[in-house]
């Protein structure tokens, strides 16, 4: 997960009210549901004497945000100035978090949140386009229709050669896929998705794809949900979308897991891990992924940077830095890594990591 995604976070301003909780929209009840997790929420933000400005900027952004569709979770997180993350995560959140800190807790949206924040839904077919583009929680949608007519052949026989129904009809359904590819194409260079999805029948997606500039064409996932004006179901097209994210998730993590174990395996220096050895790397800005595995409640020091960041007050001072601040291993060291540009991943069984953290560097430290 790229650190610009967090960038907002790591320069605004605290204390901050972290909340991750289940908003599935999958009962008739939902709304009702909805408004009962809100109230545990609130009333947990006011045991941890939450500012009520905080309070006040949560209510709406959880009460009158779309509701999702299907089994969905919501994280969000708001600051002295306002709602710095409000996200769609792929798996809801079972045991809800709701935490008030100095700092912003990102752990639960690595692990679950749309790993691109950018991406394009194509449903396409011979006629045209219906084109949605996702960034930053809003979606831009627009039509292509190329102007080829018909792209229906004919039931019944006449004559071939000049004029053929049959090849006017294969003609304009190639002219309506090259203004698709070229609307993508100029969709491709001026927002930069991380992934363009398309939906359609068989055909048409085999018949566009040729036609695809290679810049579009390598960020091409093909979904086989339903065909543009059959309908298909939200639902099942949301669910096509996160299972692909999923994967890509997976493929981070294992991609990851496999740098720092060859690492450590070589003694390259070029991966460290427990809480003495990421702190020294993020002090250093040599962290490339940090790895976050099962930090518990571990706690680091740090001066009035969070950069001079150490396990303990005795090595922060011999480091010429009077300790400022206790915090929260799990908020400080993804923060600090985010502050230094590097990558967030979540492991899982793959790898143990000493103190539940580690990471791979950028250059091993002398």
């Amino acid at each position: 997960m790229q650190f610009e995604r967090f960038r907002t976070l790591a320069e605004s301003k605290g204390p901050y009210a972290s909340v991750y909780f289940d908003d599935s929209h999958n009962t008739e009840d939902a709304a009702a549901q909805r408004e009962l997790r809100w109230r545990a929420v609130r009333d947990d933000l006011e045991e941890q004497a939450a500012p009520a400005e905080l309070i006040e900027a949560l209510q709406p952004a959880v009460l009158d945000a779309p509701p999702a569709v299907g089994r969905s979770g919501r994280g969000l997180i708001v600051g002295a100035d306002g709602v710095l993350l409000n996200e769609h995560l792929i798996r809801p959140i079972e045991i809800p978090v709701v935490r008030v800190s100095s700092l912003p807790y990102l752990v639960p949206v690595v692990e679950h949140g749309d790993q691109h924040s950018t991406y394009v839904i194509v449903a396409v077919d011979h006629a045209g386009a219906d084109i949605a583009l996702h960034r930053d929680r809003s979606v831009v949608s627009d039509t292509v229709d190329g102007g080829g007519y018909p792209v229906h052949k004919a039931d019944s026989a006449e004559t071939p050669g000049y004029g053929d129904p049959q090849r006017r009809s294969t003609e304009a359904g190639r002219k309506n896929l090259r203004a698709v590819a070229e609307r993508l194409a100029t969709l491709v260079d001026e927002a930069s998705p991380e992934v363009v999805f398309v939906v359609g029948e068989v055909q048409s997606r085999s018949d566009l794809a040729p036609m695809l500039d290679e810049r579009v064409a390598d960020r091409v996932v093909e979904l086989d949900v339903g065909a543009r004006h059959s309908g298909f179901a939200d639902a099942d097209l949301r669910h096509a979308v996160d299972q692909e994210f999923l994967r890509r998730r997976l493929a981070t993590i294992e991609h990851a897991a496999e740098q720092f174990s060859q690492a450590i395996g070589q003694g390259s220096g070029l991966a460290t891990q427990g809480l003495h050895g990421v702190c020294a790397a993020l002090r250093a800005g040599a962290v490339e992924t940090l790895i976050i595995g099962d930090i518990g409640d571990a706690t680091v020091v740090a001066g009035d940077d969070l950069l001079t960041l150490a396990p303990n007050e005795k090595l922060l001072s011999e480091l010429g830095t009077a300790p400022a601040q206790t915090l929260r291993a799990d908020e400080a060291l993804p923060l600090a890594a985010v502050r230094t540009g590097a990558a967030l991943v979540r492991t899982d069984e793959r790898i143990d990591p000493d103190d539940g953290i580690a990471a791979v560097l950028r250059y091993a430290l002398a």
